[in-house]
């Protein structure tokens, strides 16, 4: 392996590393030393890598966005049911938890908050995109609800997990669409 692809090998772990740990223990419990003892490396690769505990997580803000991209884009959504079903996938589990933690530390944390909001209008805009194949007459409205739905039932998931529900709450979200 080439030093190049160990740097890039490194990155992805301390990246993984950050998104286990902040699924784990929280974003204020998530610290340099629990990411750098999960990933398995030194200090000093740590800090090769990210100065500071802020860069870890505007990289981790954009690893998140990345990977729930990747699914919605790998999903091959061609209708609007599908891409609604894409978009669940890549907004619930740990990705969604990970980031979820971000959000929370940036209501309170303006460094954190600034840092975070172009990875998540990036984020938007990507979603939106593959959003727009299968656009209605008023578009953003749509797809700002079905964001605002899918953010609900995740963290809704947290204490009360009832697919069934979910599903229902999804198969009436996309019956009002139809009929609009």
């Amino acid at each position: 392996m080439t030093r190049s692809e160990q740097r890039a090998r490194t990155h992805q772990i301390l990246l993984d590393a950050t998104v286990e740990c902040l699924v784990e223990f929280g974003y204020a419990r998530t610290t340099t030393q629990r990411v750098q003892e999960r990933a398995g490396v030194s200090r000093g690769a740590l800090l090769h890598h990210f100065g500071s505990k802020a860069d870890l997580f505007v990289a981790a803000i954009h690893h998140i966005a990345e990977q729930q991209l990747d699914q919605v884009r790998h999903a091959g959504a061609r209708s609007r049911p599908r891409l609604v079903a894409a978009l669940r996938q890549a907004m619930s589990g740990p990705l969604f938890l990970a980031g979820l933690e971000l959000w929370l530390g940036a209501r309170t944390d303006e460094a954190l908050r600034a840092a975070l909001l172009p990875a998540e209008r990036e984020l938007g805009r990507e979603l939106r995109k593959a959003f727009a194949a299968e656009s209605t007459v008023d578009e953003r409205l749509d797809f700002e609800s079905l964001l605002m739905l899918l953010r609900g039932l995740a963290l809704t998931s947290i204490l009360r997990d009832d697919p069934a529900i979910a599903d229902a709450v999804l198969s009436r979200w996309l019956d009002g669409l139809a009929s609009a």
